[in-house]
């Protein structure tokens, strides 16, 4: 039995015992969403996700591209590649540098 977490995602078909998953475990979601595509999915458990996002520079009066890295913990349930697009949620610090936890994969 998968919990309701607040959003229109599908929730993922597996159960998992992960403590830090937002449908089976006890982590709350809160905060800002971010969808991107995964750049490296390397570390166990953790991705690295490119954002992108329009920067303007008011003395130009012209848009630039920026990019920033986030880094989002990838529950047991839910299956993750490189290049893949994800969707993100904020949640409290799981270590150093995630804050982030990833509630669904776009097709």
């Amino acid at each position: 039995m998968t919990r309701d977490i607040g959003l229109k995602v599908n929730g993922p078909k597996e159960k998992c015992t992960d403590k830090h998953c937002p449908f089976h475990g006890n982590l709350s979601i809160r905060g800002k969403l971010f969808d991107g595509k995964v750049t490296g999915s390397k570390a166990k458990q953790t991705i690295t996700l490119q954002k992108d996002a329009p920067i303007y520079f008011s003395k130009f009066k012209r848009y630039a591209r920026g990019t920033s890295t986030i880094h989002a913990h990838v529950p047991e349930c839910i299956d993750v590649e490189t290049g893949n697009h994800v969707l993100t949620a904020e949640c409290r610090p799981i270590s150093k540098s995630v804050s982030y936890v990833v509630v669904e994969v776009k097709v």
